[in-house]
This record gives structure tokens, C-alpha cells and sequence, in this order.
């Protein structure tokens, strides 16, 4: 067994496995079944982006007590080695008549007893990364132990970050960083915005992320229309603004957090809307305390920009992230979910500028005992100006 998973020391994912345990003993469960890779990786440390390949599926289950046992592809056998878990199970995949059923059926049956109740991420932002009908298949062949929901206890335990994790996050922020500093290079007048998109995934590569899972953005005068539509070949122009949002990886930790440009000097309401983005900003970075809902996130936001003359934008103002690229809570009206130290969270008002045109500004942070501390390098006041 090896004494680091790659990424952080062994004794990180021991600990992690622990308050998995305590959470499932709470509600009751004898095992979890995880099958997706941030569920897997979050266990493990098990990194890689062969995730990109749905061929084949791959399950690590973690008992009430002891360590997980990995029933993977063969495939997997030694980088799932080269990580903290002793005991690895495998498979030829893919196997059409099979792909692991059995095999999983054994080792389910082996490790609990016949009334176990196994749990299975099945809420909000979760998903089976599997075939249902095998899914189905597992279910029957194990029972009179069945599935249950276990989302709660994943999440639970997930949504806060150890030391470790926001030092990661931090670490990517800071390569995002680095990068939007440099879009004056990249991007001006003329210059078609796809080419910016491309050349700034580059850039965040040459400062250090690992891979650039997520960039979206948009560019138009006075604002833009939405912010997760692919790049046109359109050039840039004067009155326009700019705006790149990405989630770089680096060690296997997302950043999440946007920058805005204005080609040549902006206008009048774009420098009005920026400037209520980034004042309510600040309110909520003054005022977020652990204790508060995830709907007060979104209620601080949006009375800030209301009160600076702001028109907000719909949808929801922010949201948990780390191993994946959002997380749960959503800042929305309708989210309940308690805000508790250690989490790391991203800030992402919305404005509008005009009909059809709006601004976002976002920042990624840690939630503190005195509140919020900043993860992402705090973005300008005054918008920066391409010439």
C-alpha cells in the first residue's frame, strides 16, 4: 500500500475515509458505492483523464469500517496501485456479457451482511456512471441487500475542504491568475475572439494548470448576451466587452472565476454595472459568516446591486466547487443548505447592462470563521482596457 496517492500523502485519504464513515454511521449505512470520477478520486487520489472514455465503468466501495476496496477495469490496475488502497479487484474490460456485474455482485456479498443497506449518490448533482441495466442487474444479484441514497453523506462530507484542498484550489486560482493578467497579449481589437479562447487555454498551460476542463465567456458591445455559448470567429471591437470564465485543473483542483476586458474605453453603463458587481462584491465578502443559508449568499448579492441601482441577473449567484467544476450549494432563493467553515465557494453576481446585454463578475473564495477569505486574486475595480 502505498503512502501517497499521487497527489497528498495517504494519511489525507484516510481521513477522508473516516468522516465518510462517521457520516454513513449516522444514517445508517453498512457501505457506499461510488462510480464516478470525482467520487473516486476524492477516495482514492486516483487522477487520470482516461475518464473521457465511458467504455467502461468503475466502482469503489467503502465499508462502514476498513478500508475501500477498488472493482476496476484491468486497465486501472497499476495506477490504482500507485495510490493509498491495498485492495484492488479487477476485470477485462470491456466485456459486453459482463462488464464487472459479477464481480461486484462477489465482492458486495462478501464484504456485508444480508441486510445491508449500500448507498448510492442518487440526489442533486450526482450521477451513475454506469449502465442502468446493470445497475439493475447488481441490485438483484445482491439482494436482500439493497441501495439506498447516500448522497447526503458524500456530500456532507465533500463540501467541506481539508487544509490540503484549499491550498490546492488556491494553487489553481493563482495559475488563473497569472493567466488573465497576460489576456492584454492575446486580445485587442481585430483579433477573432475563438483565437482569444484558444490562446488563453495555452497561456493557463504555460503558467502551470494541467488541463483546461472548462472555459466559456463572450464578447459584445456593452456586455454580452450569455456566458456559456462556444467563441465566434468575430473579431473584437471597440465599445466591446470581453469576458473569459475558467476552470483550469491543476492536481486535480478546479479554479472557477472570470475576468472583464472593455476594448477601448467603456461606456458610461458598462462602468456603472461594473462597478456595482464589484461593490456588492465586497458587501458580501464583509458580510458571509458560517451559520448563514446558501440563500443568503444569493439575498446579500442581489439587495447589494439593488441598492447601487443594479439590475440583477437571473439564475444563481455562485456555488460550491472542487474536484468537479461546480458544487453544491447554489446560491439561489431556494437553497437551504447551511454555510460551514471550510467550504470553498465562488461569488458570481450578475447584472444587466441593457436589454439582451449583462455583466458577470465572479471570485472564488474559502469560508473562514470570520468569514471569507479570498482564493482568487481580487479582481480590478476599474475594468482593464485592451488597445
Amino acid at each position: 500500500m502505498a503512502e501517497r496517492s499521487l497527489v497528498f500523502p495517504a494519511d489525507e485519504f484516510r481521513h477522508r475515509v473516516a468522516r465518510l464513515q462517521e457520516e454513513m454511521a449516522g444514517q445508517g449505512l453498512d457501505a457506499l458505492l461510488l462510480t464516478t470520477a470525482a467520487d473516486i478520486f476524492y477516495v482514492t487520489g486516483f487522477l487520470t483523464r482516461f475518464w473521457e472514455s465511458p467504455a467502461r465503468p468503475w466502482f469503489l466501495i467503502v465499508p462502514a469500517t476498513g478500508d475501500p476496496v477498488a472493482v476496476i477495469p484491468s486497465i486501472g490496475a497499476a495506477l490504482m496501485a500507485r495510490t493509498w488502497i491495498g485492495a484492488i479487484r479487477t476485470w477485462d474490460a470491456p466485456h459486453p456479457g459482463d462488464d464487472g456485474v459479477s464481480l461486484l455482485v462477489d465482492t458486495l456479498c462478501s464484504l456485508l451482511p444480508d441486510q445491508a443497506r449500500i448507498g448510492v449518490p442518487m440526489g442533486l448533482e450526482t450521477q451513475l456512471r454506469m449502465p442502468l441495466a446493470d445497475y439493475e442487474r447488481v441490485a438483484a444479484g445482491i439482494a436482500p441487500r439493497r441501495f439506498v441514497d447516500g448522497t447526503g453523506a458524500v456530500q456532507r462530507v465533500r463540501e467541506v475542504k481539508s487544509a490540503a484542498e484549499v491550498e490546492a484550489i488556491r494553487t489553481s486560482c493563482a495559475i488563473a491568475g497569472r493567466a488573465f493578467a497576460r489576456v492584454p497579449e492575446i486580445a485587442g481589437p481585430g483579433r477573432p475572439l475563438d483565437r482569444v479562447f484558444r490562446d488563453f487555454q495555452a497561456m493557463l498551460l504555460q503558467e502551470g494548470a494541467d488541463w483546461v476542463s472548462y472555459l466559456a465567456g463572450g464578447a459584445g458591445p456593452d456586455g454580452y448576451g450569455d456566458v456559456i455559448s462556444p467563441a465566434s470567429s468575430d473579431p473584437l471591437q471597440g465599445g466591446d466587452v470581453l469576458m473569459l470564465d475558467t476552470g483550469a485543473v491543476r492536481n486535480g483542483y478546479f479554479c472557477d472565476f472570470d475576468r472583464n476586458y472593455t476594448v477601448g474605453p467603456a461606456s458610461d453603463a458598462v462602468k456603472r454595472t461594473h462597478a456595482a458587481l464589484w461593490e456588492a462584491t465586497e458587501d458580501t465578502l464583509a458580510a458571509l459568516r458560517p451559520g448563514m443559508l446558501a440563500r443568503d449568499a444569493h439575498r446579500l448579492l442581489s439587495e447589494a446591486l439593488v441598492r447601487r441601482g443594479a439590475e440583477p441577473g437571473g439564475g444563481r449567484l455562485g456555488h460550491g466547487l472542487g474536484i468537479t467544476l461546480t458544487e453544491w450549494p447554489s446560491f439561489t432563493p431556494l437553497d437551504h443548505t447551511p454555510l460551514r467553515e471550510g467550504m470553498v465557494l465562488t461569488l458570481e453576481p450578475g447584472a444587466l447592462v441593457a436589454p439582451g446585454r449583462m455583466l458577470v463578475h465572479e471570485e472564488t473564495i474559502v469560508l473562514r470563521a470570520h468569514g471569507p477569505e479570498l482564493l482568487s486574486p481580487r479582481a480590478p475595480l476599474d475594468m482593464p482596457e485592451l488597445s
